[in-house]
């Protein structure tokens, strides 16, 4: 007879990683199955360079699950001895009553986090590569930062094969089926069988549980690298990470140069693809728009270094997605994170493998529950 796994994963980016190294850590037996072979630049775990912040500004909620995510980055670093995470501080930017300034500051009164409130004037002393219009203010942080993407998924991936688990890459789920003790997964090459099921699959999770009662959608994103007039402005001694609401419920973020140029890319309002319609090459009208945007704010930004693109698999309120199948408890769905989700990565994998395990999480995760999708339409 075939082994039977614990659980087994589908989908080895930011989110099945993570979990894959909490299961195996645990003693399970753990099958991790990938198309294609991460950390790779099909879904949404590439880029070179994440953001993580504290003073949450979507919601209060997400606050203790990125304290318990530094905390696991941390931890990941010391046991691989991998640079997964550079501090810089970061800034919160906008209109004093828009999204991004009050919700950032409604997350750090409400959780008691380090913050400062520094006006237009202070905001241009302090960091002169930045040019905020009247009225402008920012919240800054202390802990913020840039974690390194492609090196936490291969972080999680190598301690997790450590532990013990299977991670079969280049090797596409084309079907599963639930039995009364095991759940049978066919792949293009093969067949196993997992006494538990977690689904990590991005922007491939629709295609893989049908008739899913959150509607998901993909969007196409650009990330892009410029080169600067005044390198010095921009280094990460100068410059920290930063998010900023240019107008009403209009987002760009951007990073300091670690090397490569200053990467900058809009949050939301990207267009809407599929994985078969998704156009990767990044058009030179697309960077000529994106300049434009940025040049009142970010003038010291010159000639385009690079362009590529990413997908955001979106929720309707923008939330995570994370809870049992509505059809059985043994199936765990997770990941559609709506472009925000890398940075909890790291304690999302160890809730999932709680999840898994008893049921529950030691984190209050109701926020995405299939239920508070089903009460917010």
């Amino acid at each position: 007879m075939p082994a039977v796994y614990d659980v087994a994963i589908i989908g080895l980016g930011a989110m099945g990683s993570a979990a894959a190294y909490h299961c195996a850590r645990r003693g399970w037996k753990v099958l991790g199955l990938d198309q294609f072979t991460p950390p790779h630049s099909h879904g949404s775990s590439h880029g070179q360079t994440r953001i993580i912040r504290e003073a949450y500004f979507e919601h209060p909620i997400y606050v203790p699950l990125v304290q318990r995510a530094y905390e696991l980055w941390n931890e990941l670093e010391s046991l691989t001895g991998a640079k997964l995470f550079q501090k810089t501080g970061g800034l919160m930017i906008g209109a004093p009553e828009g999204t991004i300034v009050s919700g950032a500051l409604l997350s750090a009164r409400t959780h008691g986090l380090e913050h400062q409130i520094l006006s237009t004037e202070e905001l241009r002393q302090r960091f002169p590569a930045l040019s905020p219009t009247p009225g402008t203010v920012a919240v800054w942080e202390p802990r913020a930062g840039i974690l390194f993407p492609e090196q936490c998924v291969a972080a999680h991936l190598q301690l997790a094969r450590e532990h013990g688990a299977d991670l079969v890459c280049k090797e596409a789920v084309l079907q599963w089926e639930p039995h009364s003790d095991s759940i049978r997964i066919v792949t293009a090459r093969t067949e196993y069988n997992a006494r538990k099921v977690l689904f990590c699959a991005g922007s491939w999770l629709s295609s893989l549980v049908p008739n899913l009662s959150v509607p998901l959608t993909l969007e196409r994103q650009i990330l892009y690298w410029f080169r600067t007039g005044q390198p010095e402005l921009f280094e990460p001694r100068t410059l920290p990470v930063f998010i900023w609401e240019h107008s009403p419920e209009k987002f760009f973020y951007g990073f300091p140069d670690l090397g490569n140029g200053v990467k900058v890319a809009q949050h939301g309002g990207g267009i809407p693809t599929t994985h078969d319609t998704l156009q990767r090459e990044v058009a030179q009208e697309e960077i000529r728009l994106m300049q434009s945007l940025l040049k009142p704010f970010l003038p010291g930004l010159t000639d385009p270094v690079h362009a590529e693109t990413c997908i955001y698999t979106n929720t309707p309120n923008s939330h995570f997605l994370l809870d049992f199948h509505p059809g059985s408890n043994r199936i765990l769905l997770a990941s559609p994170c709506s472009g925000h989700g890398f940075k909890f990565s790291s304690a999302l994998g160890e809730a999932m493998a709680d999840l898994l395990d008893r049921g529950q999480s030691k984190l209050d995760l109701s926020l995405f529950r299939l239920a508070a999708f089903a009460s917010a339409t």
